[in-house]
């Protein structure tokens, strides 16, 4: 059924048991009884069009949500509208948990791309705690490395300099993609525009485009129109001085 911001609500199209993404090397496996309960723990398929508002700060959500497929940001708001980008979101990773802890969301989060959610009942996060103590040593994990990522982050936009900090970004949002199998046998291509990257860098518009030309100058990365190619990942690393995500199997809800 069509809902708000472009959404539709739908049965499953994957079962738990069949779910495209546990395969991948970069999640463990579930134990018999903790897939049965996530089985049940999912409710359906949440459909979400490019551009779309998944949540909305400081509203109060009855769902969690996993991303089975697509790109999303994370994002505050000043009064004035100025937006400042958190964090990018992609398949395996985990929306809503914010709000099921403190009451409400304390952001936003925007659909870079079409997306599929799988749908999770925010209630029946009591019994997961209850009954299954290694999905809730999940849940703290998860929680555990997006404050991680969030420290990485402000460390960049601290003490990285503008070039740095773009080389950075990209490399960094490049390997979590290719690890969750996003850019397939080809390049790695991130669906973002220059602006998404002035958001979260905490640069004018003017200091980034001349900032992404110099690493198109260095042969890192192509800009096309559907957003930005991954052309050397390493190097994009060794100029940010970042070793890379240093994960290995995670979990997935």
């Amino acid at each position: 059924m069509p809902g708000q911001n472009g959404r539709s609500l739908s049965s499953r199209q994957y079962p738990c048991e069949q779910c495209p993404l546990r395969p991948l090397p970069v999640f463990r496996e579930f134990e018999k009884q903790e897939l049965a309960f996530i089985s049940t723990f999912k409710k359906g398929e949440l459909a979400v069009d490019k551009g779309a508002t998944v949540i909305v700060e400081g509203s109060h959500s009855a769902h969690l949500y996993t991303v089975l497929s697509g790109w999303a940001f994370r994002y505050k708001l000043l009064p004035d509208g100025r937006r400042q980008i958190l964090n990018y979101l992609m398949p395996g990773d985990l929306i809503g948990l914010q709000g099921s802890v403190m009451g409400e969301m304390q952001h936003s989060v925007e659909a870079l791309s079409p997306m599929l959610l799988c749908v999770f009942e925010r209630d029946s996060l009591h019994e997961l705690y209850r009954n299954h103590p290694g999905l809730a040593y999940d849940i703290t994990w998860i929680a555990s490395r997006e404050e991680r990522m969030l420290d990485e982050n402000l460390l960049s936009v601290g003490r990285r300099s503008a070039i740095e900090r773009a080389a950075y970004l990209i490399a960094f949002i490049g390997s979590r993609a290719k690890v969750v199998g996003l850019n397939g046998k080809q390049s790695i291509q991130i669906p973002i525009t220059q602006q998404h990257i002035a958001d979260t860098l905490g640069l004018s518009l003017v200091h980034t485009n001349k900032t992404i030309r110099k690493l198109m100058d260095r042969k890192l990365i192509l800009w096309r129109d559907g957003g930005c190619e991954v052309v050397d990942a390493e190097g994009l690393k060794q100029l940010a001085g970042w070793e890379g995500l240093g994960e290995g199997r995670r979990p997935l809800i």
